[in-house]
This record gives C-alpha cells, sequence and structure tokens, in this order.
C-alpha cells in the first residue's frame, strides 16, 4: 500500500526565488489549460493540451520564462487538471461517492501552492534531496522513509511554510493486540467515547479562535493588496495552521492507540454534512474533524492488519439498553444518563451508545432482544447538565 511521509524544510532566499517561479510557472500552465477546455466545445485530450500550453507556449515571447524550470511539474500540472475533470465528469455520472465534485476552477496566487516531481526530477542526496532546477534542500528528518519514493510534491502553504511529501510504498504490519473489538461513539464535548469506558477530549483551541475571529474582522477594513493587508492574512493562516496541527497531533495519536490495542474498531457512520447545517453547532462540529478520524483509522487498520466497520447511521444506539435490549425511545440531548426499567441499570448516554455500536458491529445486537417484559413500555430517564 501507498503512504505519504511529509516533512518541512528552510529554503534559502535564492531557493525560495526558484520555489516562486516554479510554482508561478506550474500555476500559469494549469490555468491555460484549465482557460482552453472552458473555450473548447469538447474538452481536449492531456497530450494535446500539453503540447498547446507548454511545447508551443515556450516558443512565445509572452511564455519564454517556462523553460527556466523543469519540465516535469509542468507537464504533472495538466494531469492534475485531467484528474480534476475525472472526478467531476464522474460526479455528474454518479460513479463517485461522497459529496458532488464541482468544476475545476482556478488557481489563485494567495493560496496554498504545489509543484510534484516524478523520478527523472528528484534524487536523495544523503541527508540533502536534490530538486531538478533548484538544486538540494535539507528537510528536517523527523523519521526514515521506508522504502525509495517514486514521486515527491513540494508545498508552500499560505502561512510561508514549506514542506516535501513523499509517496512511498509500505508493507503492512502485524502486530499482537489487547483488546478483540472495541466501539467507539463519536460526540462534541468528549470527542469519543469507547466501549471499555475509556474516554478521549479533544484539545481546546477556544483562545486561537478567538483571535482568529478578530484578525478577520480587521482584514475586510484594510486596503486591498497592501502590505497591512497582506501582514493580516499570513497572521490569520499561521493561527489556522496552529488549530489544525493541533487538531491532527490528537487524531494522529488516538487513532494510533485505537488500532494498535484492537482488532476491530466499530464507527458508526455520522451525517456530517447534515449536522453542520445546525448554526448552533455548525463551527463545533466542524471543528472535530470526525471525517478525518475515520479516514485515520481507517487507513491505519488496513496498515496494521485490522477490521474496520462503520454500521448504518439508523441503528438505535442511543435507545436501547446496552445490557438487556430494552428500546426506551428517542432521548433529549440534555439527558446524559439514563435508567432503564427492564434491568434497572443506569446507564451513561454515551458509554451505552459506544457498547452498542460494538455489538452492531460485531453482529450480536439481536441476541439481547427482550422476550418478557413485565413493565410498561414507558422509560424513565435522569436529566443532567451537559
Amino acid at each position: 500500500m501507498k503512504a505519504r511521509y511529509q516533512y518541512r524544510f528552510y529554503p534559502t532566499d535564492q531557493q525560495q526565488q526558484s520555489l516562486a517561479r516554479l510554482f508561478g510557472c506550474v500555476r500559469v500552465v494549469y490555468n491555460d489549460a484549465l482557460a482552453i477546455c472552458k473555450q473548447s466545445e469538447k474538452k481536449p485530450k492531456s497530450a494535446e493540451l500539453q503540447k498547446i500550453v507548454i511545447t508551443q507556449a515556450k516558443k512565445t515571447e509572452q511564455r519564454a520564462w517556462l523553460g527556466e524550470v523543469s519540465n516535469i511539474p509542468l507537464q504533472q500540472s495538466v494531469a492534475d487538471l485531467e484528474i480534476a475533470f475525472k472526478n467531476f465528469f464522474d460526479s455528474c455520472k454518479g460513479k463517485r461517492k461522497g459529496r458532488k465534485v464541482g468544476y475545476p476552477k482556478f488557481k489563485k496566487r494567495t493560496s496554498s501552492q504545489a509543484a510534484r516531481l516524478t523520478r527523472g526530477g528528484f534524487s536523495l542526496k544523503g541527508e540533502g534531496v536534490y530538486l531538478a532546477k533548484i538544486g538540494i534542500v535539507k528537510p528536517v528528518w523527523s523519521r526514515d522513509l521506508p522504502s525509495e519514493p517514486s514521486s515527491v510534491t513540494i508545498i508552500k502553504d499560505c502561512a510561508n511554510r514549506y514542506f516535501l511529501s513523499f509517496v512511498v510504498e509500505v508493507e503492512p504490519v502485524q502486530a499482537d493486540t489487547k483488546n478483540q473489538s472495541i466501539g467507539i461513539d463519536l460526540g462534541i464535548k468528549t470527542f469519543a467515547v469507547i466501549s471499555n469506558g475509556e474516554r478521549a477530549v479533544s484539545p481546546s483551541c477556544k483562545a486561537l479562535d478567538f483571535r482568529v475571529r478578530k484578525l478577520q474582522r480587521q482584514l475586510p477594513r484594510q486596503q486591498k493588496d497592501s502590505s497591512r493587508r497582506h501582514k493580516t492574512r499570513i497572521r490569520i493562516a499561521k493561527i489556522h495552521n496552529k488549530i489544525a496541527d493541533t487538531r491532527k497531533d490528537f487524531l494522529h495519536k488516538l487513532s494510533t492507540k485505537i488500532v494498535s490495542e484492537n482488532q476491530t474498531i466499530v464507527l458508526e457512520d455520522l451525517n456530517v454534512s447534515g449536522m453542520v447545517k445546525n448554526r448552533k453547532l455548525s463551527r463545533v462540529i466542524s471543528q472535530q474533524g470526525w471525517r478525518d478520524f475515520r479516514i485515520l483509522v481507517e487507513a491505519k487498520s488496513e496498515k496494521y492488519g485490522r477490521k474496520f466497520v462503520v454500521i448504518s447511521r439508523w441503528e438505535p444506539t442511543n435507545q436501547v439498553c446496552s445490557d438487556c435490549g430494552y428500546k426506551w425511545g428517542k432521548i433529549d440531548l440534555s439527558i446524559r444518563s439514563v435508567l432503564c426499567r427492564n434491568c434497572g441499570t443506569e446507564h451513561d448516554r454515551d458509554e451505552n451508545a459506544s457498547k452498542n455500536i460494538e455489538m452492531v458491529g460485531m453482529g450480536h445486537r439481536h441476541d439481547l432482544k427482550c422476550t418478557l417484559r413485565n413493565c410498561k413500555t414507558t422509560s424513565v430517564a435522569r436529566s443532567n447538565e451537559a
């Protein structure tokens, strides 16, 4: 299986100029190719686009500077546009799962920049990496590469940070586990409640979020294309990156711990796109990163040879007693503990849901159905402060 290994590096002033020239050429080639596709009745093939926007464009005075950079990232830029159109057409035809993909857009100078090099455009030189027509850069090797990389992507984010992202081949790892199976209930106040009783609380970023809101109010009042507005935009980008890095670090550590200790991991399929329509909870839900957590757990389960199960979102995990299977029905979100009238057990709402998620994922849900009930079908719930 393939994986990405990303490292940060600090280019010199001359290398920064060369990288800025490379990013500009890649962006111009992509935008020129997209403009041709918009003007054409039928989309040209990738080979035709490369001939027009690269080979023929270099011979003109307006695009002669395209010859100052390597030809490989320019070709990969056209290939990226081809993939963007393929995803758009597959989404329109219903072949692509998930949200619908929109029509490709033009790249902006103020957005994050990227350029991809294949094997002919880079090579490993001891502690450094040689990039074609840029020179040798020295990334911070936080970990060793597991195999020879097939490609590398040079990334410059909105906060002017530089990264090298390598694509490498990774072999699956087989390791012993502590538990046979586990169920995870994702929430807002407590990020994850696990069926074995453990809880994971996501890091709070309220102070950083307050600073972002304050700077975002200042940004539209400043003159466009001014140096002050540019500095404010960089400050906002840096805070956003700090929030994203904090969340990413938390999700990586939690997903690695869960996958390494359990053989079967069961999650619930959440309708996140529908939940964020609630304007009171949309910001909090978006900052949790539930989708990112699911992707990380699924990818690491494949790497470590674990079984990853996702149950239906329509399973009544919050409406059923995890001990006897008695169904008490829907309860309000303010109710955090429930007393089962059938078996007399008091359950924490989230822990009960995580246990039900585990049982449904393992196929044991029908074993708990109650055939005899000596009480009415009404349930008693205790309302506590969230």
